[in-house]
Order: structure tokens, then sequence, then C-alpha cells
């Protein structure tokens, strides 16, 4: 049976990634790639679906664990009734092929070991052929050949590889597990891992020492960053939504997706995490994916690309894995990627817009590609899609969707009125407000003082707290006013927010889900933008309490059970967690930190005293 979710820790070379759970069980893992199939899949089932658990073999006193300061290196400590040990676990920098390493360090006395290994190709369902030789463990089927090396002799029992030994005061003991694709001869030389340790903590230590950051969240923030570098595909420069598939947004439930790809929504909030805290490289990377991702005819942008930018990802359910704590189905690709969501064509053309602010390309680099975008916009945006949240249900004028339609129109005005590009200004400025006054009409619900989830419904959605946020409406206007406050009454739970109420005639789903941590954080801003600046700290204090002890957030977190759901750790919810810290710095921060009274913090409107915020 899997650990609770926030007991994992996410290690990661930025190609792909491992969770580590405190008793040193590796439970989930793919390779070559994040989308590659799982060789390790016990998160989503049992054991027999394949992990790698090394873990003193007697009683264990006390755990404890942390990541190296500012590093994706992680230390364990195991205090025994003889001794204590340190395992540490790293995936070194790529060179050709992907190496996942493990140190067992004896800090004290002595502690014996054990070690077992259980390889299934194929998210659990391959039994691979093994063989060892000269201490050397390789399991090989079809394309994959995973192999182990270590200076402790391991045997086989039923298919599982097993080790004990013994450590003692100064022992460093090394594992490591290498991939290699099998049609090739592996190289007979691993990796130096020692030396390996060195290169990955000083790689990691000199990146985050980069971050820009600073005030009272400085570490959370740091931390967040470092997570959402792990997270990025280094090749291609796409961020993937979450290295896991199929964590459940409800222990039990069905509501389980994969999200080992990169969303165009995330696109403005990632780029302006990454250039507030100074990474400009990775911003102009993950822009360049943007681009090469959407190249093509306007009607087939997708809401979702895979890390290469590939189009095909045709949703499977697994059925010979039980799912997390019995959540199934399990599912493998993601149909969402064929829905028509509005919305993404706003976060296109908003992260454009931004990238143009920040000089992080040249202002008519890929422009003639954003006019095609807009210029398609314009014959569909009154249709209606399945939204923001990818409902299953009948597609529906949904609010959000038309008020991101908007910004699109809005940020395309702005590139020819503020960068002098070559546009149909008059008709965009037109459609633009035409979509503003039909949002204005048809989405405000004159009974609940509201905006409503979609035209003429007086359901609220958390989507709507973005409004104020594009700049689509003051904050202090009376209906952001009333929208903000009907958020409060229908979709808090435990003091967070829900991102709608699950009514299977819209949402096409059965159940009920956790509270979704963006839009918590998304009330934050809100509270900052209204002047309600000790709600925004006292709520953004409740999310960061929500953090497992390593600081990594999962998507949603269910506030009667206690416990983190959804897929993890989650890049949305850690580029939320920086961009409300950042808003928060501004507020309470030094006086020449200070954003205007009228608009306190920075969200994605922007203000004059803030050259990063778009207006």
């Amino acid at each position: 049976m899997s650990r609770p979710i926030e007991d994992y820790a996410l290690i990661g070379d930025c190609q792909s990634a491992a969770l580590v759970a405190s008793n040193g069980s590796i439970d989930w893992l793919c390779l070559p790639r994040f989308d590659s199939d799982a060789c390790f899949a016990a998160l989503l089932g049992g054991p027999e679906h394949g992990h790698w658990t090394l873990a003193p073999s007697g009683a264990i006193r006390k755990t404890t664990r942390r990541y190296r300061p500012g590093s994706l290196v992680l230390e364990t400590r195991h205090e025994t009734d003889t001794g204590v040990v340190v395992v540490v676990d790293f995936m070194p920098l790529r060179g050709e092929e992907p190496d996942l390493a493990r140190i067992v360090i004896c800090e004290q006395g002595e502690v014996s070991m054990s070690l077992e290994l259980v390889l299934r190709m194929g998210y659990g369902n391959v039994v691979p052929w093994v063989h060892r030789e000269d201490g050397m463990l390789e399991a090989i089927a079809g394309p994959d050949l995973i192999r182990l090396t270590s200076p402790i002799p391991t045997h086989g029992e039923n298919l599982t590889t097993l080790a004990e030994f013994v450590v003692r005061a100064g022992d460093r003991v090394p594992f490591v597990l290498a991939w290699f694709p099998s049609h090739t001869k592996p190289p007979t030389q691993g990796i130096d891992v020692e030396q390996a340790l060195l290169e990955t903590d000083a790689f990691w230590t000199d990146w985050s020492s980069r971050c820009n950051g600073h005030g009272p969240y400085s570490e959370q923030v740091r931390r967040s960053l470092i997570t959402l570098k792990a997270l990025t595909y280094a090749p291609t420069g796409g961020i993937v939504a979450a290295p896991t598939t199929s964590l459940p947004e409800v222990i039990g439930g069905a509501r389980n997706w994969d999200y080992r790809y990169c969303w165009i929504r995330d696109a403005t909030f990632t780029l302006y995490a990454l250039m507030d805290a100074g990474y400009v490289d990775e911003a102009a990377a993950w822009r360049q994916w943007l681009l090469r991702a959407v190249a093509g005819t306007p009607s087939q942008l997708q809401i979702m690309y895979g890390i290469a930018g590939e189009r095909r990802i045709p949703e499977l359910e697994l059925d010979w894995l039980p799912g997390y704590e019995q959540s199934r189905p399990v599912r493998i690709g993601n149909a969402a990627s064929n829905q028509l969501q509005l919305d993404v064509w706003g976060e296109l053309m908003d992260a454009f817009h931004l990238s143009r602010e920040v000089s992080i390309a040249s202002s008519d680099d890929g422009w003639s590609l954003q006019v095609a975008q807009v210029s398609y916009l314009e014959t569909i945006w009154h249709e209606p899609d399945e939204g923001i949240w990818e409902v299953r249900g009948p597609r529906r004028p949904f609010t959000h969707s038309k008020v991101m339609a908007w910004v699109a129109l809005d940020r395309a005005v702005k590139a020819i009125e503020i960068f002098g590009l070559e546009g149909p200004l008059e008709r965009w400025r037109a459609c633009r407000d035409a979509i503003h006054a039909t949002v204005c009409r048809e989405g405000f619900n004159a009974k609940r003082h509201s905006f409503g989830q979609y035209f003429g419904s007086e359901e609220v959605d958390a989507s709507l707290l973005m409004l104020p946020l594009v700049g689509f409406l003051p904050a202090d206007d009376p209906r952001i006013l009333g929208t903000v406050r009907a958020i409060e009454e229908d979709l808090l739970q435990d003091g967070l927010v829900r991102r709608y109420r699950p009514i299977t005639a819209v949402d096409g789903l059965g159940g009920h889900e956790g509270v979704f941590l963006p839009c918590s954080f998304w009330l934050a801003d809100n509270y900052l933008l209204q002047g309600r600046e000790a709600e925004a700290r006292a709520l953004f204090e409740r999310l960061l309490g929500l953090c497992n002890d390593l600081g990594l957030l999962a998507e949603e977190y269910d506030p009667v059970a206690k416990r983190l759901v959804g897929n993890f750790p989650q890049a949305f919810s850690h580029v939320s967690l920086i961009n409300t810290a950042r808003n928060l710095r501004h507020v309470y921060g030094p006086a020449s930190h200070r954003a205007s009274q009228s608009s306190p913090q920075r969200t994605k409107a922007g203000t004059k005293d803030d050259p990063l915020r778009r207006p």
C-alpha cells in the first residue's frame, strides 16, 4: 500500500523524476522521460508493481529528512538502537542516459541495512528478464535495459532482488540504477557516484542562489522554484504539470488524471514566476517551447502538449493497477487534450505580451503566429466550450472562458498600441469591447450580485477570481466584490477554495474533490487587491502550512481527511505560491518595494509601480 502523498519527496534530473517515501522506498519512477512507462509503479498499486526500498532492517527510533540547502539532493536520516545512518538520494545531471543514485552513510555506531528491488516495466505489468554478473544486475524488457551496480552482492527470490549488509561509522556505500535503450551495448563503467553527488549538489545550489526572491517567504519561494526547475524537461524547455499520473482528487474516487504534460494555461503564471525570480533563460526556454508547440493551424490549438510538443496524447486505462488507495481507474494520456477551451488563447497571448514587456523576445518574434491565432479566435469566441476545469459534461458558455478571450484580444490590441506591431487595430478593439459587453451582460447574475460559472448560471466558480487579476474589471468594482463574496459563501471549505460545486450535469463526473490549492492563492491575491491584507496573509500562511515537511504541495487538499490529494508535486500550486508570496512582499516589504495603495499586490493585471506587471 502506498504512503500518504505528503510522505513523498521529489528527486529528478530535469528530464525525469522519482518519488521517495520516508521509509526509503522509491515508489514511482518513469525512464527515460517524465512521460515514459514507469518501472516503479508501487505508488499506484503495491510493492509487486515495482519499487526500490533501502532502509535499516531493524527497528527505527526516529526518521527525519531534508533537502540539502538550496538543492534537490535528499537526505533521510534514520536513528536506530545501534547507530545512525543517512541515505542520500539524487538523480545526477544527465550524461547520455539517466541514473538514480543512492548512498548509504553511517554517521555513528553500526546499522544493519536491507535492500529490496522489484523492477516491473510497463507501469508494473511487464516482468523483465533479469541476470546477475560480477555484482551487477541487469533487467531487460522491450525497449528498456535497467542496470543496478553496487559493491554489495545481491540475490534473487521470486523475481525480487534482495541484499543485506552492515555499515559502520564512516562507511559510504553507493548504489546506482541506470537506464539504457535495450538495443545498445551499455558502457562497462558507470558513473563516479561521489563525484556525481558533488556536481549535482553544486548545480542545484548554484542555480537556486541566483534567485532574486527575498522577504519573509524567501525559503518557501526558493524551494518552489527548485521544484519548478525539476519539473522542466531540459531538452525542450517544457514544464510538466506534475511528474505523476492518477493520484486521486478524492481518495477512492475516479477523478484521476495524467499530469505529465505541459498545459498552455500555466504559461503566464510560470513566465512571471521565473522572470520575477531572475531566471531569464528558463523563462525564454518556456516561451520558445510555447511558440513551437502551438505552431500550425490555429484551429488545431490544444490546451496541452507532450513535453517535446507532441499533439497526440491518447487516454488509456491500466486495468492491472488497483490505483492509489484503490482509486480507480488509473489513466495514462489525457483526453482533455482534444477539448475546446477558449481560455488558452488568452493565456497564450498574455504570455507573449509579458515576454515583450520583459524583453525576453523581440517585439515581432512570433507575431505572425499570434495574429493568426487571434484572428481565428475572433470567429469562435462566442462558442460554448469545456472550460478551464476540463469538464466532461456538455459544452457551456463558461464566463471565465469568455473573459480570457477578452484577454487575448486585449493583449493583441496592446501589442499594436504599445509595441508598434502591425495588425487590424480597430477590428480587434471592436471585438474586445464586444466580448467585454457580452460577459457583463450575460455572465453577471443580478439576483446573486455575482458573475456566474457560465452564462445564465447562479453557481459560482473559483476561476472568476481571475477577473480582476487579468484586468477585466477593477477589484473594487461592485460586481467583483459581489463575486468574491459569493465564492466565500459557496466554495469555501475549512477556509480554502473549491473550484466549483461538483454537479454531474455540468462536469460529467460523479463524486466530489478536495479544495484546489491554486484557487486559494488566487483568493489571497483578491484580498490584497481589496486591501484585506491581514486576511491575505492569514490565508497564505495557512496554505504554507499544507506543504509537506520538504515544502512540496499537491494539486488539492482534503480538509476532512487532512491530507494532500491530487498529482504531486504540482507545478501550478508552486507557481501560485511564488506569485502570491511576491505580492505579499510588495505589501509588507520595505517602502521602496511597496506598490501603490490602490493596487498593493503583483497580479496579472499590473500597475505602473511594477515594471513586470501587465496593464
